[in-house]
């Protein structure tokens, strides 16, 4: 067979002085592209390394969600289990950024447009923080109401301080597993970039509008243009740089009673002031006291228990004398 090499280079058969050249060429290749750091191995290690480092959210002294506050968007995971049992569990995950390496410009950061997913891991990173941003002129540091948009965007540095943005689907653009409307990063804020946090309950809903949004509780983030809710789809899953994650879309799920299901109930969580945990959803919870004890230099009650005695009075029966009379 003609062009097929059947013995190695250092087989003094056919063009083997042409097939030495060729291979110290793909070698000197090799080593140019090593020193530069443009081999795969390279970049996915230089990906991860900055990706997942650890950032520090925002702490709240009145526990409300404010602008320019860095919080992570968690969704709580299944909530109580199918009757029927058609969904599968779903475990709690954290929106994050599923860039991999065809995402990382020139300049050491992330570059647009980039997907999103929904990672089962709950620790404070670069791939999960995001900065709540005011659209309408709010400054920062005032509270965050229901119903107000907001901008979601990454942070400083390596994520490339880049959008949450989402529109209408098309045959061309939507998600990739479930075809449903998609969710990605894009570095031009606009109208596409705009979201709202509405309460969860449908019936409390028109009540709660205008009143800030607490931290750490349950909300539904609503996209402003097509009015449809972020959800992680449990049904849908990626395979990333990462680990297998759930898809995320922008897609609005109701139950039987036309409420919001649990796939798009978030959290905006922030962090523990504390050092026993690094965000408020992992604080472990005050013990419960069961048994109450008595304070210090105090007696404690005996409450001396007296047998009941129960006097049994004998009874006697009379018997009269019978008496015959003739």
């Amino acid at each position: 067979m003609s062009g097929v090499r059947t013995f190695s280079a250092n087989v003094r058969v056919g063009n083997w002085s042409e097939d030495i050249s060729l291979d110290e060429d793909v070698l000197k290749d090799f080593l140019a592209r090593k020193e530069r750091g443009e081999l795969i191995v390279q970049k996915t290690s230089f990906l991860k390394r900055n990706i997942l480092k650890e950032t520090n959210l925002s702490v709240t002294a009145d526990e409300l969600v404010h602008f320019g506050d860095t919080v992570m968007l968690v969704n709580s995971g299944t909530e109580r289990e199918s009757l029927t049992g058609i969904d599968p569990f779903r475990h709690p995950s954290s929106l994050s950024i599923n860039a991999d390496t065809t995402n990382v410009g020139t300049n050491s950061s992330i570059v647009a447009p980039c997907g999103m997913s929904a990672s089962t891991s709950m620790t404070p990173c670069v791939r999960n923080s995001f900065i709540i941003e005011s659209v309408d002129g709010t400054p920062a540091g005032e509270p965050l109401i229901y119903c107000q948009s907001f901008a979601l965007r990454t942070t400083q540095g390596f994520a490339g301080e880049l959008y949450l943005k989402s529109d209408h689907k098309t045959f061309e653009k939507c998600a990739l597993k479930s075809r449903l409307q998609e969710v990605s990063l894009t570095d031009q804020p606009s109208f596409l970039s705009c979201w709202q946090a509405v309460y969860h309950d449908p019936q409390l809903r028109l009540e709660y509008e205008g009143c800030p949004v607490p931290a750490n509780s349950k909300v539904l983030i609503s996209h402003c243009k097509t009015n449809q809710c972020l959800a992680a789809l449990e049904n849908y899953t990626l395979l990333t740089l990462y680990g297998k994650e759930y898809e995320v879309t922008a897609h609005t799920y109701l139950d039987s009673h036309k409420a919001e299901r649990d796939l798009n109930h978030w959290l905006l969580v922030t962090r523990n002031p504390g050092k026993d945990a690094p965000t408020m959803i992992d604080r472990p919870e005050p013990p419960v006291e069961t048994t109450r004890t008595p304070a210090e230099g105090a007696m404690p009650q005996t409450v001396e228990e007296k047998p009941q005695t129960v006097e049994e009075k004998p009874q006697t029966v009379e018997e009269k004398p019978q008496t015959m009379e003739g």
